[in-house]
């Protein structure tokens, strides 16, 4: 039955189990969205929807099966004819359509919940799986409950779907509560006690009522399983369902001599995605995906990581969508975590007088807690101390501009110990201040951007200048801030002068 005895098959049910979570429901075109992306990520199998649930379920299930391609389109139904009927009637334009069908399997669901035997619920699953078969040639069974069922029953139950014709046998952890050595020894119960086993899949859904979703579906895989069901973001009922994100990443950071198909650098744009279509948010430490999955704070283990990134990295950032790891300076950070954001915005650590520049910047990050790019600008661009050694630094500025006087700025910058001034005219107050301080450092330099924005609003705001300028065939950036603009421009300008100096 199996052609890659080493492959793990994807059933994603974002579209179905994890559409039951209250406010997460998706009308036909936004569920054809989201398939797409799976069918790109590499998914094996998409459940598509519960048909006879409602009509825009049944019709979801019909365009899904006309836009997808090369997964297979699964549709859930009860052991009922009726629901197999209408599932069969959704799937006709279904590239590769399964039914998925099946009925309790523990003796709580049985007695409270069907009100019935084991013997007549063995009668209804072989029952569902030979009707099923009528109208697909690949028909999935689940087990529900299959966590809490007794073994014996379960091998008896599973053997004689596989006879009907079962090409997959769903063993659900439905509440979530397994052990993963529990669920384990089950599957590896069924692959020893169930002699028809080898003509089908086995495949673990588990539910993360008590967290163990994903290290259970490992452990099914470990014992024989070779399909797990498992959602986008671990979105679903209840707690959730195995999160396909972290399954896959833990069978391509292990070596168990398993693979899959999906394709990893996919992961963060898909779980936005869901994210943003289904209203569901992803908490931040989420594993994988979540927005500090790859940000170190602490400064031991900024270090450590700068110094190199398996120290605390497992996973390469870019193998899940994102450009790199972030290290987040806070007033935890060490010298190393800010030299390193430094570099990144282009500073010589040799020029910087980094000492003074980390004492001012444990100040700040007391005060704000998170320091952005935009702090670190302005630290170094704060005319209090000399960012630079023996970089240039405006001693004085004066402006003199107004409709009846030509725009005149006077300069005093020191350089190496020495102080020197110089006075210039302009079309207005920040060209005239560009002339001044050219007239004084005398190179070929070339101003190609200037843009000026308020930092948070008012009239009364800090301006933040960008100034980008050529010398010698390469472009520097410099940064500036101040409430005076004309002040900020010069300090962007000669920020962007002392970088290659």
């Amino acid at each position: 039955m199996i052609l890659d005895p080493n492959k793990v098959y994807i059933f994603d049910t974002t579209l179905r189990d994890g559409e039951q979570v209250p406010g997460c429901q998706l009308d036909t075109d936004q569920k054809i969205v989201i398939a797409k992306a799976l069918e790109l990520l590499g998914v094996d199998v998409i459940e598509a929807g519960f048909p006879i649930s409602s009509p825009g379920d049944f019709q979801s299930v019909v365009e899904l099966s006309k836009a997808i391609k090369n997964p297979t389109i699964c549709a859930l139904t009860r052991a009922i004819k009726g629901d197999i009927d209408v599932a069969a009637e959704s799937l006709k334009y279904a590239k590769h359509p399964r039914i998925h069908t099946g009925i309790g399997s523990s003796d709580m669901h049985i007695k409270y919940k069907f009100n019935s035997t084991r013997e007549k619920i063995l009668e209804r699953a072989v029952e569902a799986v030979k009707y099923a078969k009528k109208f697909v040639e690949d028909v999935e069974f689940y087990a529900e409950d299959a966590g809490r069922a007794d073994n014996e029953f379960l091998a008896q139950m599973i053997e004689a779907v596989i006879a009907a014709g079962a090409t997959v046998v769903n063993i659900p952890d439905t509440n979530g509560y397994c052990m993963p050595d529990q669920y384990g020894s089950k599957i590896l119960y069924l692959k020893e006690n169930v002699k028809n086993i080898d003509q089908a899949i086995i495949s673990v859904h588990c539910h993360n009522d008590l967290g163990l979703a994903t290290a259970n579906s490992i452990a099914g895989v470990v014992n024989g399983a070779r399909q797990i069901e498992c959602t986008i973001n671990g979105i679903g009922e209840r707690a959730g369902n195995t999160a396909l994100e972290e399954v896959s990443m833990i069978l391509k950071t292990h070596s168990l001599g398993l693979h899959t198909g999906i394709n990893s650098k996919h992961f963060t744009e898909i779980s936005g995605m869901v994210s943003r279509m289904m209203h569901m948010p992803v908490q931040p430490n989420k594993a994988i995906v979540g927005k500090n999955a790859f940000a170190h704070s602490s400064g031991i283990h900024q270090d450590g990581f700068l110094k190199h990134r398996e120290n605390y990295e497992i996973i390469n950032p870019e193998d899940v969508g994102l450009n790199s790891a972030d290290i987040i300076l806070t007033a935890r950070s060490g010298r190393h975590a800010l030299k390193h954001h430094l570099e990144r915005l282009d500073y010589d650590i040799e020029k910087i007088n980094i000492d003074d520049i980390y004492e001012r910047f444990l100040v700040l990050a007391d005060e704000k807690k998170d320091i952005t790019d935009d702090d670190l600008l302005f630290l170094m661009s704060n005319g209090e101390t000399e960012s630079y050694k023996n970089g240039y630094k405006l001693n004085l500025l004066q402006v003199v501009c107004g409709d009846l006087e030509k725009p005149t700025a006077t300069i005093k910058l020191q350089y190496n110990n020495e102080e020197k001034e110089a006075k210039a005219e302009g079309n207005g107050p920040v060209d005239a201040t560009i002339n001044a301080i050219v007239s004084i450092i005398d190179k070929d330099i070339t101003l190609k951007e200037f843009t000026i924005q308020a930092m948070h609003g008012g009239s009364d705001d800090v301006s933040k200048v960008n100034m980008k300028v050529d010398y010698q065939g390469k472009s520097f950036v410099g940064f500036g801030f101040s409430t005076d603009i004309v002040k900020a421009s010069a300090n962007a300008y000669l920020d962007a002068i002392n970088k290659f100096l």
